[in-house]
């Protein structure tokens, strides 16, 4: 029986073994046959599919976005603006993360601005805003 190994697929795949087993037990790659021996022996498209995953892990998809990215990909009725329809949701998602990193960005300067170096721990303004019960309106 022909096939990749475990280190082959995770090599090509530019991934360790620990992440080809983890795709498998997500599902985003299909369990492989075994050899004789008990080895997996992976098909060639598990290295497309590592890297895809990967991939979109990299620009922020989930696990379940990619898995469903992976079935539109196979599917005989999918076209382009599924994909795309995705897409423009996971960026209007990294938008607003966006816009929250920023404000708490903001809220954390201006406490540093506020913080005198040499003061005691116990009158330092970050510490304060972080026990007291007044939001620091970091999340908008």
């Amino acid at each position: 029986m022909k096939g990749l190994t475990i280190g082959q697929v995770a090599k090509r795949g530019e991934v360790n073994i620990e992440t080809v087993r983890y795709y498998e037990r997500q599902g985003l790659i299909p369990p492989p046959p075994r050899r004789e021996s008990g080895y997996r022996a992976y098909p060639e498209e598990t290295v497309n599919r590592v890297r895809f995953s990967k991939r979109a892990q990299e620009l922020g998809f989930s696990l379940k976005e990619i898995a469903e990215l992976l079935s539109l990909r196979v599917g005989p009725d999918t076209v382009c603006a599924d994909v795309r329809k995705r897409a423009v949701a996971k960026i209007a998602e990294i938008e607003q993360k966006m816009e929250t990193l920023e404000r708490m960005k903001e809220v954390l300067a201006g406490l540093a601005a506020e913080c005198e170096r040499r003061g005691p721990v116990s009158e330092c303004p970050i510490l304060e805003a972080m026990e007291s019960e007044e939001d620091v309106d970091a999340e908008g």
